[in-house]
């Protein structure tokens, strides 16, 4: 069964599933999900664990044996599966399918799997040998903790340790560890080790909170689409004082350009939104912040924003474009206020 992470507590303190997936590019919250699986099942009798990593010179069938041997003190045991890729391959499919079979069929109550995986992509989802996964695991399925979501997660991490905070600062500390868990969990530890429990001021936690943010290029568009201006400025800087390539910057804003660009004439043509999106492979968050940014963006202003973009190419690469001087840097940020504005 698929499991959201805030029912993960519940479902361990009725029963331990002899079968658990966890898959998440959020490395900090798979990690926390994995160590509650662990805990659960050391205190239940399971001392030994297995660890098994699927690497390019991995053999499958050491994980029926895993199943199927015996521990060698007598103890109960948690085979811990890792498949850093996501992607088993052919032989690894079958041999995931059928090792799912055999716990079905002949489960063995001296184990149990923890399976560990990164984000699927929309194809691996569909797969068969996920599906089987699903239906016969324990499935947590954990998402990103996007922008728009991480002040609530602050501050509920504030509140597990008894502390609480306005918005404005809860705005302060996401600013600053955007795309970054990890550094949002040690500022709230942080804070609790600073501060007692009750209510912190905005001062308290500017004084406190470091500057840890990890700018994402592909988060870019995210700013733009929404009109973000004040984060699409902050990002950018961000971008330019982490060394980012801007060649790269660039690239993913033309790319954002080109398939809105799509999807207008698209849009004048007829053609329903939804076809569209599944044409772009585009979904979830994306698709919900594109139907707005479509209906603000005229095709012109995209038309324009593309030709830009290959005036700005020529500037990075040192070659003279009359409508353009001084540094690339900052055409990039014109180029990104004029689709954020319009």
């Amino acid at each position: 069964m698929q499991l959201r992470l805030d029912a993960l507590d519940a479902q361990l303190a009725k029963s331990l599933a002899p079968l658990y997936v966890v898959s998440s590019d959020e490395h900090l919250l798979a990690q926390q999900a994995l160590d509650k699986i662990r805990a659960k099942a050391r205190a239940e009798g399971f001392a030994e664990r297995e660890i098994l990593t699927v690497e390019r010179s991995f053999k499958w069938g050491a994980l029926l044996a895993a199943n199927q041997s015996q521990s060698l003190f007598g103890d109960k045991k948690i085979i811990d599966l890792r498949i850093p890729t996501g992607k088993p391959g052919k032989d690894g499919a079958a041999a995931l399918t059928d090792y799912v079979t055999q716990l079905k069929n002949n489960p063995n109550p001296d184990n149990i799997t923890i399976i560990s995986l990164p984000k699927l992509d929309w194809a691996s989802q569909k797969s068969a040998w996920v599906t089987r996964l699903q239906d016969a695991a324990v499935y947590l399925d954990i998402p990103l903790v996007e922008r728009a979501q991480l002040s609530g997660w602050i501050a509920r991490g504030l509140k597990e340790q008894g502390q609480s905070t306005e918005r404005e600062a809860l705005e302060f500390i996401a600013d600053r560890v955007e795309g970054n868990l990890l550094a949002a969990h040690q500022e709230i530890q942080k804070l609790g080790l600073l501060y007692p429990a009750g209510t912190l001021t905005t001062v308290q936690i500017q004084e406190a909170v470091l500057n840890v943010a990890r700018y994402d290029v592909f988060k870019l568009s995210e700013a733009i689409l929404q009109g973000d201006i004040a984060r699409l400025v902050r990002m950018l800087d961000g971008l330019k004082g982490e060394g980012e390539a801007l060649p790269l910057v660039l690239w993913a804003l033309a790319e954002e350009c080109r398939t809105l660009l799509k999807l207008k004439i698209g849009m004048q043509e007829g053609r329903p939104l939804s076809a569209m999106f599944k044409e772009q492979r585009i979904w979830g968050g994306r698709e919900r912040l594109m139907e707005p940014a479509l209906r603000r963006l005229s095709l012109s202003t995209l038309q324009n924003a593309l030709q830009n973009a290959a005036q700005i190419d020529k500037l990075i690469k040192g070659l003279r474009v009359k409508k353009l001087s001084g540094d690339a840097w900052d055409a990039v940020l014109q180029l990104s206020l004029s689709l954020a504005r319009a």
